[in-house]
């Protein structure tokens, strides 16, 4: 087996071998001009950034008005995000014990429910994206 000296000059012969890394090109070697090369910095603040996120809300996570309806069913709020008014309608149905005992997709209704799901007796759980749609105003 044989050892190629020119992969290993300084092992082979007993000399020191630096392992630093070689210094960067000049940008003028690299791009030319250094006049054309054009430098971006970018300052990001990401508390601001999570500041304007915590107030404000995307698409269904912001607040919206709601109609009336939905104000007495969610107990007089007038602004709250789609998935808030989803997870409180939710949190009804399991407490009043609403979903049919055969098939848990479909909810049975109360009175208060009928009010904000178009006086319906029964509804599919899909459904119900569907029919809060119209409670919240623009």
């Amino acid at each position: 087996m044989a050892l190629s000296l020119h992969l290993f000059p300084g092992f082979v012969t007993g000399g020191k071998q630096s392992f630093a890394k070689p210094s960067a090109p000049s940008l003028s070697a690299t791009f030319g001009n250094p006049r054309t090369v054009r430098m971006l910095t970018v300052v990001a603040s990401s508390e601001q950034a999570t500041e304007t996120k915590k107030q404000a809300g995307r698409g269904i996570m912001k607040p919206r008005r709601v109609s009336p309806e939905m104000q007495a069913f969610l107990g007089g709020v007038s602004e709250i995000p789609r998935t808030q008014v989803l997870k409180e309608i939710w949190a009804y149905i399991k407490q009043n014990n609403l979903q049919d005992p055969a098939n848990k997709k479909v909810i049975v209704c109360d009175e208060k429910l009928k009010k904000i799901f178009a006086g319906k007796d029964r509804i599919g759980f899909l459904e119900i994206a569907g029919l809060i749609s119209p409670h919240f105003l623009k």
